[in-house]
């Protein structure tokens, strides 16, 4: 009979299945924490609303961008035929109208006022019809 070989070359060393464990150890560590980083709805749905709020932040700074943009370009448009208009008005008209305007500015509560009356009274006749 013969005696089994035990110098098998093909069976780990002590400080080679030490090392395959820790290796095992951390790769199972990094799966555990992924797992319970998925895991946690909570903490997801935390950075969603900040990744959200964040894009809609961007998108109204670049929508109010936008919309200065094009007021300045209407205000443009509008100011010009307006400073024609006025410029080419007789000049009894224009005191007339600069007297209005200045009468309008002193009393805007109280054309405020009239004209909530006005809705106010149309809004009941319509009713009543």
């Amino acid at each position: 009979m013969s005696e089994p070989d035990h110098e098998d070359t093909d069976a780990p060393t002590p400080e080679e299945l030490r090392e395959q464990v820790e290796r095992t150890r951390a790769d199972l560590g990094r799966t555990v924490e992924a797992l319970a980083a998925k895991a946690d709805v909570k903490a997801r749905a935390r950075d969603k609303a900040v990744e959200v709020k964040e894009q809609a932040a961007a998108a109204a700074g670049e929508w109010m961008e936008q919309a200065g943009a094009k007021a300045a370009v209407l205000n443009h448009k509008a100011v010009g035929p307006a400073h024609r208009g006025r410029d080419r008005a007789p000049e009894p008209v224009r005191g007339r109208t600069a007297g209005g305007v200045r009468t309008a500015r002193e009393n805007s509560l109280l054309l405020v006022a009239a004209g909530a009356l006005a809705v106010a009274i149309w809004l009941v006749r319509r009713r009543r019809a």
